[in-house]
């Protein structure tokens, strides 16, 4: 279930307050023209002539309506993609190299991206990433109409990798989109009211999955990958032309005469990152979850499958995203109170438990209720992030910072992946088959032909649940908590 650990998605402070939160050597608070951060006083100021307000939040809406439809395209052939590679191969190793190929790329391209938002217009950026993956959808439908199907489902042969590979390059372009999303709102979302704007965008988010969901198993099932790409490609062209209608109150950002901007400026968001205390430890925390969270991409789908059919899975992902929807709304709704770092650590308890507990025994509802407990608490965890960064990066950093985070975070769930797939297939899987594995692990995940994943489920929870609490009473945690509380907002004009 690749999609629902991307969710895996995601700081206006003044850089005076996060100097003056910075001891000098002697234990005197930075101060001084060379103090980090000094000659901004606002991190996130905007442009001048931006002033967030209802012509803005008009076309914030305008834009969150056009990433619906954008992320129910790229959503619904991915998660068929998913499913119809597994069901032609049964190979849990097939899916688990292309969920971390998807993720590796996210991670190689996050810098590039963000680079790419910051010293361009967001619309421009937007409009870009949907035409590319317009073509890139394009060239699949072309390599399927060209080869024969026992060609395109052997996954020992290049064809498959080949027509697997232009639709996963599609649907990386759409983290292009997506950074570009996260600082329009900035851009267009007063502060203060941010927190719930990114509610509206995880409630996006989940209706789109929802969507998809239901849809990509039934047009998988019913009627194959080639009806199933026509209609991807036909929504992608249709989202591009909305998008073309959509006008950003927005100005080019500024560049230094005769300087050619780096296309991966990898010094410009460490600097940035770094004159935020405890923001390069939330980081190195969200990579570790990610490394943990590429179990579950690479697993999710196959024991799924194995207690439903194709079709019965796809409805059960839609029915459980219902769970995104309900926590994009809450958060939209309520906000996140005054402590968004703490509501990210509680959601990662929730997570590891979940992690712990839905897979001990191989009970349908069981599994299924801990997916829509997961769906609902993600979106929570996605603004808290999202609502951070916002506020603590500089506006004409943040594509950079949003950019390096995604790359840095992501990283780590194709190592995870690559490495289960193989563990899980060929040792884990045969070996809870065995009389010796039943003896000695039947006590905790029972029997069944999915034990060797349940098991793989229960360590990794288990791990999450120890870095949660690690995290929670270590000092950064307790530094970027301050950093944000002390945060001033920008200026209103």
């Amino acid at each position: 279930m690749s999609a629902t650990t991307d969710l895996t998605t995601d700081l206006s402070v003044t850089t005076a307050s996060v100097s003056a939160m910075t001891e000098g050597p002697e234990g005197s608070p930075a101060d001084g023209p060379d103090a980090p951060g000094h000659s901004e006083h606002h991190a996130a100021r905007l442009p001048p002539g931006i002033t967030p307000g209802p012509q803005t939040l008009r076309a914030f809406r305008a834009v969150l309506a056009n990433t619906l439809v954008a992320n129910v395209t790229t959503s619904y052939l991915w998660f068929a993609l998913t499913f119809w590679a597994y069901l032609e191969t049964k190979s849990v190793l097939a899916t688990s190299i292309l969920g971390g190929s998807y993720m590796l790329l996210i991670a190689v391209g996050g810098i590039f991206f963000g680079t790419l938002v910051d010293h361009h217009r967001k619309h421009a950026v937007m409009v870009a990433s949907s035409a590319i993956t317009l073509v890139m959808f394009m060239l699949a439908g072309a390599l399927y109409l060209l080869f024969p199907t026992q060609r395109l489902v052997d996954w020992n042969g290049p064809v498959f990798w080949a027509f697997a590979g232009v639709i996963l390059l599609g649907g990386v372009v759409e983290s292009l989109r997506n950074i570009a999303l996260s600082t329009t709102v900035t851009l267009l979302v007063p502060d203060g009211q941010r927190d719930k704007a990114n509610g509206q965008v995880g409630t996006v988010q989940g209706i789109a999955f929802m969507i998809t969901s239901v849809f990509s198993g039934l047009s998988i099932g019913l009627l194959g990958m080639g009806w199933t790409l026509g209609l991807a490609i036909g929504l992608t062209a249709l989202a591009l032309g909305h998008l073309l209608t959509i006008t950003i109150p927005e100005q080019r950002p500024p560049r230094d005469e005769g300087a050619r901007p780096p296309a991966f400026d990898i010094r410009g968001a460490i600097g940035a990152i770094r004159a935020v205390p405890g923001l390069g430890a939330l980081i190195l925390f969200s990579c570790f979850n990610n490394l943990v969270g590429g179990v579950y991409m690479a697993l999710m789908d196959p024991y799924g499958l194995t207690l439903f059919s194709v079709e019965s899975w796809g409805i059960v992902l839609g029915v459980t995203s219902f769970g995104f929807v309900l926590g994009g709304l809450w958060v939209a709704r309520f906000g996140l109170g005054e402590k968004p770092l703490r509501s990210l650590m509680l959601v990662n308890v929730v997570v590891a438990l979940i992690g712990i507990f839905f897979t001990v025994r191989e009970v349908w509802w069981v599994y299924a209720g801990g997916i829509l407990l997961f769906m609902c608490v993600i979106p929570i965890a996605e603004a808290a992030e999202q609502t951070i960064l916002q506020r603590v990066v500089p506006f004409a950093k943040q594509g950079r910072v949003f950019g390096f985070a995604q790359s840095v975070e992501v990283a780590a769930s194709p190592v995870s992946a690559f490495l289960i797939g193989p563990i899980a297939q060929y040792g884990l899987i045969p070996y809870m088959k065995t009389a010796e594995g039943q003896e000695r692990f039947g006590w905790l995940v029972g029997a069944g032909q999915a034990r060797g994943i349940a098991l793989v489920f229960i360590a990794s929870g288990l791990l999450m649940l120890v870095a949660v609490a690690v995290a929670m009473i270590s000092p950064p945690y307790r530094v970027l908590s301050r950093s944000y509380q002390q945060a001033e907002p920008p200026p209103a004009s």
